[in-house]
C-alpha cells in the first residue's frame, strides 16, 4: 500500500479540481437540425469585467454528409439587439477524417466564437443560433450547445 500512495495521491488531486466558472448549455438535436429551429440559450453574467470566452459545442455522427458547418448567429441582452455572426467552421480533415474528439460514431467539436469577450454589465444574456447549410435539415447532428468559460489572462 504504500508504493501504491504516492501514485494515488496525484490522482486524487486532479479528481477532486473543479473548473470553476464554467457554463455549458446543450440541446439534444437527435440526429436532425431543421433549418427554421433555432437553438436559443439564456445565461446570466454576474461578473462583467471579468473577460470571457464563448465556444460553440457540437456533436455530430457519421450521418452528417459535410467537412463543414455555417451558422448564423447572435448575442444579445434584453436592452441590446446585439449584432449577428455568420461563421464557417470544419468539421473533418480534407481525406473525410473528423476532428473531434470522442469514440464511436459522434464525435465534438469545440469551435471558439467570441474570445476574451467583455459583457457590457451583469445580467441575463441570450445567444440564438441557426444553421446555414442549403440542406432544411441537417442530418447528423446529435446536439449543438455552448461553452461560457472565464478567459485566461
Amino acid at each position: 500500500m504504500n508504493k501504491l500512495l504516492p501514485l494515488l495521491l496525484p490522482l486524487l488531486f486532479l479528481l477532486g479540481c473543479n473548473v470553476s466558472g464554467e457554463d455549458v448549455y446543450i440541446h439534444s438535436l437527435n440526429g436532425n437540425w431543421n433549418k427554421k429551429a433555432t437553438q436559443k440559450f439564456e445565461f446570466e453574467i454576474k461578473d462583467a469585467p471579468s473577460p470571457k470566452n464563448i465556444i460553440f459545442v457540437v456533436r455530430n455522427n457519421n450521418d452528417y454528409p459535410y467537412s463543414n458547418i455555417w451558422l448564423f448567429s447572435r448575442l444579445y441582452s434584453k436592452e441590446n439587439r446585439g449584432k449577428s455572426d455568420t461563421v464557417n467552421y470544419v468539421l473533418a480533415k480534407p481525406n473525410g477524417e473528423w476532428i473531434g474528439s470522442g469514440f464511436g460514431d459522434t464525435k465534438e467539436t469545440l469551435f471558439q466564437y467570441k474570445l476574451n469577450y467583455k459583457f457590457p454589465k451583469n445580467g441575463k444574456y441570450f445567444i440564438d443560433v441557426q444553421h446555414g447549410m442549403r440542406r432544411d435539415t441537417l442530418k447528423g447532428i446529435e446536439d449543438f450547445g455552448i461553452k461560457i468559460v472565464p478567459a485566461k489572462p
